[in-house]
């Protein structure tokens, strides 16, 4: 083996060209040649039979329709009252920003940044990061550092928690209930809506039609 410091160029191209045509299976890791699959298939691992990836029609396409609604549903979501809230004769409209601000005026600072963050900040981060990448791509354009944005968004998935702040939402509806009358607000249901355009644009995602068209090929993929 040569060290890394003077491996030939030749032998650099044959080394990222083998990678950039293999695929690790994310389940038992096994290596795959990537190849073709019928319109519409799947390809799955001949070890424990795991989708390895999707041909999906028009990912790019049906993935931005998906985000722009999403992003409609995230500004309803945000300037409309998710919830009011009757007693005694009294109203209160509640905002999703507004969960966080009571949390900062009581003193938790910190699970206030938290709960802004994962509710408000890192799906508009998302959303914002997915309609930079697509809608250039959509048009034939290579936008600025897509390599970098592409990646960074696929490791922000797990902090855009909107799923754990809704089951939060329907606890304190349950319990509040009792004592109080509640309104469901637009904000609300636009709010579940988002939830569910996200996992369907998530689901409708190729990152394979990404790289192919940003010129990386696979690389991207088989990471």
């Amino acid at each position: 083996m040569f060290p890394s410091s003077v491996v030939p160029v030749k032998v650099r191209i044959k080394i990222v060209f083998a990678a950039a045509t293999l695929v690790a299976c994310h389940e038992c890791d096994r290596l795959h040649k990537i190849l073709r699959v019928p319109h519409g298939g799947a390809a799955r691992c001949t070890r424990c039979g795991a989708v390895l990836y999707k041909d999906i029609p028009d990912s790019i396409g049906r993935t931005l329709m998906l985000t722009i609604t999403g992003v409609i549903l995230f500004v309803i979501a945000n300037v409309y009252p998710i919830m009011t809230f009757k007693l005694s004769g009294r109203e209160q409209s509640n905002t999703l920003f507004a969960g966080s601000r009571e949390l900062y005026d009581t003193g938790f600072w910190e699970l206030a940044a938290l709960v802004f963050m994962c509710s408000i900040l890192f799906p508009a981060l998302r959303l914002g990061g997915m309609l930079y990448v697509l809608i250039p791509l959509k048009f034939g354009m290579r936008p600025w550092k897509v390599e970098v944005v592409f990646r960074w968004l696929e490791t922000l998935i797990p902090w855009a928690m909107m799923e754990v702040y809704m089951l939060g939402i329907l606890v304190a509806i349950v319990k509040l209930s009792d004592i109080a009358t509640i309104v469901l607000g637009t904000a609300l249901y636009a709010f579940a809506a988002l939830i569910l355009m996200t996992a369907w644009s998530g689901a409708t995602l190729d990152p394979r039609a990404v790289w192919n068209q940003v010129g990386i090929g696979a690389r991207g993929h088989s990471r």
